[in-house]
């Protein structure tokens, strides 16, 4: 028995941290064509844009755990506002980095999983999604967060588990895209608010009256991170 386990999870393991090939590149093309219909178009950036908070405010409550700080609950909205509670000191380095880390996530998560097909790992992007998802919902403390979450964890689930590696790769790709490019947007949204009067405790405004640094110069931070990673992380899943 436990040497059928063991098997079988060597097994499971070869499967997940193996590679796999490279998709054409007309494929490659074809998910950033598709990444750009749900980013660009306001009718589908206001639904698809979820996914984007889900992965900005996984990034407060990640670094908020790495960190120090005790992660109390996260809350997603309807309106593709979110929320991440933590507690600790209401000042230093811990909190900065956890401020810091809304805007940035997506586009970093986007630039970590362009490494990730740029060397093969398609199956170790799903099931590496899969788990920060599950972990997450952990967190989640309203039903439409919840639902948001589960829903996205699901799509992760049912491809990884009932598709072949053709429309996995198409998948992966088309998710990695997306953060690349839906990461660049926030910021500019952002930037938008901010100059209307808006937007007056943005985590661009937390920042300043955490570090006394300007507004401005935290969102000239958000906008390079975004763009440097698409770039980045652009470069990295053409080179196929």
């Amino acid at each position: 028995m436990d040497s059928t386990a063991s098997a079988s999870l060597a097994s499971l393991w070869d499967e997940v941290s193996g590679t796999q090939p490279d998709p054409d590149l007309w494929v490659v093309i074809a998910a950033l064509v598709v990444a750009l219909a749900f980013v660009v178009p306001h009718v589908l950036w206001r639904l698809s844009r979820n996914a984007i908070t889900i992965a900005h405010e996984g990034g407060h409550g990640l670094i908020a755990l790495l960190t120090g700080r005790t992660l109390t609950g996260i809350r997603l909205h309807s309106d593709t506002s979110g929320l991440t509670v933590s507690r600790g000191k209401p000042h230093g380095i811990g909190m900065i980095l956890t401020a810091a880390a809304g805007y940035t996530a997506p586009p970093l998560l986007g630039l970590g999983g362009a490494a990730l097909l740029a060397a093969g790992r398609i199956t170790l992007l799903l099931w590496l999604a899969t788990v920060l998802l599950v972990a997450m919902l952990v967190m989640i403390r309203n039903a439409y967060g919840a639902l948001t979450v589960f829903v996205t964890g699901g799509t992760f689930v049912l491809v990884s588990w009932f598709t072949g590696p053709q429309v996995q790769a198409a998948f992966a790709y088309v998710v990695v895209w997306f953060l690349l490019v839906g990461g660049v947007r926030p910021a500019f949204e952002l930037q938008a608010k901010r100059a209307r009067g808006g937007a007056g405790d943005s985590d661009a405004d937390q920042l300043s009256r955490l570090t006394h640094v300007p507004a401005g110069l935290w969102l000239f931070l958000f906008h390079a991170v975004s763009l440097c990673s698409l770039i980045g992380g652009g470069r990295w899943l053409l080179e196929v």
